[in-house]
């Protein structure tokens, strides 16, 4: 999926001086990090596989479950060993899966693999790389448990931990005779969509019933013939492990696409499943199910990642957060015990006298101390004491180091009481801590919660499931236990309970072997290499150092162990250079492309090298501190030189200026300023001059970088109180057309006009100005002639445009006005030429004939005509926009009696848009941009809409015919609600109409679809809800003014189907164009690996989904 994008890539490293000497360190391979302070394993994820990781932390958290796998011994599963000999009947599957949970159980590892488990899916790196869903991974892991189990001892695992049954019955209302059927479950499917929570989906599921009466009715087989029933579910038999998967994921039929669903849902720690039970005679006991695992999604329905909250039913886990602190009611003894715990020393004899010849490495120690106490070293002690490391040599009287300082032990010379007393203060001393906190080893207290993401492992409070109920990131699976389920007290902080023998030795070794590991790995981790860089083999021009014979003679490489201090480091360097007198001054030095820079200096002879942060590969200038070469050197980094390349007037033989531009390198430190007579400009990577940089800033000021390309140019740079502006005439800007200007920032929006038309040959006040946005377009206009520019915020560098045409006044607006008529059944206004000449005027678009069939052309095929523009003021009434758009010259050509006979809309992509409804208001109230254009359709009678009224189109289908009749108008009063009963009714009593015997859809034109409006409402006999009221403004129908509605008479036609013969042509064009656009794509596509052989090409946004399969040999 990602080929080798994680694959490091050394090619593009060059030999040149900028990194010679530098040789690349090839990192050892590190075991595998040891376990955090929680003692709990991740999972390593495989590059897709967060969601396999989170349901096998649940199954590996559920005891019943791990150790009826271990219980399946050698015997009948066979060994691993054996699993590629030709005739072995090896079961892989179960024994990849012990050997993974004896892995998270006792393996010092911070996460385990699942390279061997996904092995024995049959998966492919392809499919390690492939998201999928947890859910059906869960039904696919489980049926490949049972068929790798069959003819073993476990054949029933599944069955016995998992599996329930669900009855669902109908009963007769006649003869009451019950028809049922029982259906088998492993995990339970619950909607989300309109659900409160879990308890309110299950009742909705196994309490209340279904009704089939009226339309709906029931055939009853002993009855025999339809009569009114009652159907209803119900749980018969209950699994000890119930699984719950949560429908976030629906599909958008009318958008066409899948979408998550992020509405809160709630789910309760404990549930009682006794009103959803057929049997509910037992103790409620036997109902109780506590919530012990919350697989959680992050992302959308296309993508995103799973991590687990987990329930530690065995104890098995450290659980304490940094924030808590001990309880303050404490007695003198507990007191006692806390001076005891504020020693180190005390509990640093107590770990190495319960380690086998009380030898520990140093970073064990460290581990191990946190471990026991909660925190780290750095974090309780080493403000009072110092590093580790220092406090153990400064009680050399008990503690040995070895001569490398990686290891440590107790002196031998302890005598057996000092022992004896260590040993007894050390079982006190833990006693007490294990009682005092309630997150460190606290068996006694209930369970406590994880949040395990992938190989992260953090405790987490009961109250932070609750921030899953809702969101992106939520809740997906629920796993519950039976409450009465108890583990035996041996099981308790016991991570070697019921483990087979040979995997009980199989991790011990592994475990001695990593141990190994960390050691070597330690100690060949702790060297770095430095490049040292010596002083009197340096000559210093050109503002850096460079060698005076080469590179290779002026540098030495030294190992070096990180963990000694400075001044050995000094006292080596002396050591290996005999010649050098006076004093030796240690600098961290660079490679620029000027050549070689000092920064700072290096002081703390005290201190390792990691506390003066010196990294690996560092270059080390070794001098006396003030001179190379009889040359005193500036250092730090604001004397670093920069290289760039600067952009300059060629110069002839004879001594003038060419207009070629030629480029030379040339080296400034980075505090230089520019020359006052010219003015230096950078250049883009097109090759456009920009702004000038002002001449008091310094380059790093004027953000210069290493190999910045400047201009050199003539004339002085804008001062800080002017601005240099680009302007440009038109909107159609072509590249390298631009004019350049320096103007005051004061300045007034008229007088930069004025300027900018002098500089441009250009006369008159038909002139206004307009600044370029970021898409490179005309942006709004700048209205304010006499603002000025800083007012505006208008800076150095932007692109101004000057638009021909004026302005209106301020408080005015500009607006285009067309003339708008849908073919109807009141097709009355018309001009005097058309209707002599059955045309419209000249610039009109009017379509004379209409097709049959097709929906009102206020969405089809909208014909607008421009009747000219209008100056108006904001503050005018719609009337008196209207009255006005009638004074046009081409508004003569009809005959409208008044205002009151003209319907206005915005227009939006040359078709209506908003309906302006309310004659006497304000044109500022309706929010009219600058931009808005105005349509205006006569009407047979004067209309008042009120705010509550929906203008809409409707269309009664013709009987026999895929067409309609022509559209006619319909008011429809929402006072009561947008709901679709009122609708239908109100379209009942305009076409006069039984409301039953209408069925009406919302037509999509740039879908060529039709919607039906339902009016189905579910019955409910039990427990009354109160349902969320159906809303036509919201999804799916997006109901407003100006919709055609379809109609269809049940009398004389009854099919479901409201599409013409238009539609059918629409969609195939639709098909057409995509299938066009799609082959454009690929084409595109084609050539792009033609031009780029060795880069892979971007992906579409959603790649196809594959299914998900787990491949199990035959065991029958």
């Amino acid at each position: 999926m990602f080929g080798d994008l994680f694959e490091e890539d050394y090619s593009s490293v060059s030999n040149n001086h900028y990194g010679k000497g530098k040789k690349l360190k090839t990192k050892t391979l590190e075991p595998p990090a040891p376990r955090e302070f929680t003692n709990l394993s991740g999972i390593r994820n495989q590059g897709g596989t967060c969601y396999l990781n989170s349901l096998l932390q649940t199954l590996h958290f559920t005891p019943e479950f791990r150790e009826a796998l271990f219980s399946l011994g050698r015997e009948e599963l066979g060994s691993l060993e054996d699993k590629d000999k030709p005739d072995a009947k090896v079961r892989v599957i179960p024994l990849q899966l012990q050997r993974l949970f004896a892995q998270l159980l006792l393996l010092d590892q911070e996460a385990a693999s699942t390279a061997g488990l996904t092995d024995s899916f049959g998966w492919t790196s392809d499919e390690e790389m492939r998201q999928h869903d947890v859910q059906e991974l869960n039904r696919i892991l489980f049926s490949a448990l049972e068929t790798s189990l069959v003819g073993t001892s476990g054949h029933d695992l599944i069955n016995r931990l998992y599996h329930g049954t669900i009855v669902n019955q109908i009963v007769c209302k006649e003869c009451k005779n019950v028809s049922e059927k029982q259906e088998d479950f492993l995990d339970l499917t619950v909607a989300v969509k309109n659900v409160s929570g879990l308890e309110d989906a299950l009742w909705n599921m196994y309490v209340e019933e279904e009704v089939f009466d009226y339309d709906n009715l029931y055939h009853c087989g002993t009855c025999d013939r339809l009569v009114k029933a009652a159907k209803s579910a119900k749980l018969r038999k209950l699994p000890p492990f119930l699984t719950i998967s949560l429908l976030r994921f629906n599909f958008d039929f009318v958008k066409c696409e899948r979408y998550k669903e992020t509405s809160c849902y709630t789910f309760p720690l404990q549930i009682n499943l006794k009103p959803f039970c057929e049997q509910s005679e037992l103790d409620d006991l036997e109902y109780m199910y506590d919530l012990f695992s919350v697989i959680i999604h992050k992302g959308g329905c296309y993508g995103g990642h799973y991590h687990v909250y987990i329930k530690d039913v065995d104890h098995l886990g450290n659980w304490q957060f940094q924030e808590d602190k001990s309880n303050p009611d404490v007695n003198l003894e507990d007191i006692q015990n806390e001076e005891e715990v504020d020693d180190p020393l005390m509990i640093l004899k107590a770990i190495l006298l319960q380690e086998e010849s009380n030898l520990i490495h140093i970073d064990q120690l460290g581990q191990k101390l946190l471990k026991k106490i909660g925190m780290s070293w750095n974090k309780k002690y080493r403000k009072q004491y110092g590093p580790l490391r220092k406090f153990l040599q400064l009680h050399s009287q008990i503690f040995l180091l070895s001569s490398d300082e990686s290891t440590v032990s107790l002196l031998k010379d302890c005598s057996l009481q000092a022992e004896y007393d260590i040993r007894r203060n050390y079982q006190q001393l833990f006693k007490t801590l294990t009682s005092e906190s309630p997150g460190l080893n606290d068996r006694s207290s209930c369970p406590h919660w994880f949040d395990i993401n992938d190989s992260k492992v953090q405790p987490i409070k009961e109250k932070d499931i609750e921030q899953q109920f809702q969101g992106k990131e939520s809740a997906y699976m629920l796993f519950y236990r039976k409450s009465q389920l108890q583990r035996p007290p041996e099981a308790r902080a016991n991570p070697r309970y019921r483990v087979p023998c040979h995997l009980l030795n199989e991790m011990d070794a592994a475990n001695i072997e990593l141990q190994i590991k960390r050691a070597e790995c330690d100690s060949t981790n702790n060297n770095f290499e430095l490049h040292l860089h010596l002083g009197p083999h340096y000559h210093f021009f050109s503002g850096a150092l460079h060698p005076v014979v080469s590179q290779t003679e002026s540098m030495w490489d030294l190992t070096f162990d990180k963990r000694k201090t400075l001044g050995d480091l000094r006292q080596t360097i002396f050591q290996l250079l005999e010649f050098w007198e006076g004093d030796m001054v240690l600098s961290v030095a660079k490679f620029v492309p000027a050549g070689l820079h000092v920064y700072q200096t290096l002081d703390g002879d005290h201190l390792t090298l990691c506390e003066v942060e010196i990294t690996d590969g560092e270059d080390i200038f070794v001098w006396n501190g003030v001179e190379v070469g009889g040359i005193q050197i500036p250092t730090g980094s604001d004397c670093e030189p920069l290289l760039l390349n600067v952009l300059h007037l060629a110069t002839s033989n004879e001594g003038k200026e060419c207009q070629q531009l030629i480029e030379s390198p040339h080296v400034f430190p980075s505090n230089a300023e520019i020359a006052e007579n010219s003015c230096l400009r950078p250049i883009d990577r097109n090759g456009k001059l920009l702004c000038p940089v002002p001449d008091h800033y310094t380059l790093k000021e004027a953000e210069l970088k290493m190999g910045s390309s400047l201009g050199l140019c003539p004339g002085k740079a804008p001062t800080s109180s002017q601005l240099f502006l680009f302007f440009a005439l038109g909107s159609d800007i072509q590249p390298g057309t631009e004019m350049e200007i320096i103007v005051e920032e004061t300045i007034s929006v008229r007088d930069c006009l004025k300027m900018m038309l002098e500089k441009s040959g250009l006369s008159g006040d038909t002139w206004h100005l307009r600044k370029m946005d970021w898409c490179y377009e005309a942006g709004e206009p700048l209205c304010e002639e006499d603002a000025t520019l800083k007012e505006l915020m208008i800076c150095s560098g932007d692109t101004l445009l000057l638009i021909e045409g004026k302005l209106p006044p301020l408080g005015f607006l500009k607006v285009p006005i067309w003339w708008y008529q849908p073919r109807g059944p009141f097709h009355h206004w018309k001009s005097h030429q058309e209707q002599t000449n059955g045309i419209f005027p000249q610039g009109g678009v009017w379509r004379a004939d209409s097709t049959q069939g097709a929906p009102s052309d206020t969405h089809a095929e909208v014909s607008l005509h421009y009747l000219g523009d209008i100056e108006i003021s904001e503050d005018a009434t719609l009337g008196e926009l209207k009255s006005q758009a009638m004074t046009l010259p081409s508004f003569s050509e009809f005959s409208i009696p008044s205002p009151a006979f003209l319907r206005a809309w915005t227009v939006e992509s040359k078709r209506p848009s908003r309906l302006l409804r309310v004659h006497q208001q304000q044109l500022k109230e309706y929010k009219l941009g600058k931009r808005t254009e105005i349509c205006l359709e006569p009407l047979q009678k004067e209309e008042n809409l009120g705010p509550q009224d929906v203008l809409l189109r409707t269309q009664m289908r013709l009987p026999g015919k895929r067409a309609y009749a022509l559209p006619s108008d319909l008011v429809w009063d929402t006072a009561q609600g947008w709901t679709a009963g009122s609708l239908r009714q109100r379209v009942a009593d305009f076409y006069s109409l039984p409301v039953e015997k209408i069925e009406i859809a919302k037509y999509f034109p740039e879908k060529f679809a039709w919607l039906p409006v339902s009016s189905w409402i579910q019955q409910i006999t039990k427990r009354k809800k109160k349902k969320k009221q159906d809303n036509l403004q919201g999804a799916p129908y997006y109901l407003k003014d100006g919709d055609t509605i379809g109609i269809k008479n049940l009398l004389v036609e009854d099919d479901g189907d409201f599409s013409t013969v238009r539609d059918d042509i629409g969609k195939e064009k639709q098909k057409e164009f995509a299938l066009g656009r799609k082959k454009s794509q690929e084409a595109l596509r084609v050539q792009s690996r033609d031009v780029f052989s060795d880069a892979e090409v971007l992906a579409r946004p959603h790649g196809p989904e594959a299914s998900l399969s787990i491949h199990v040999r035959s065991f029958r």
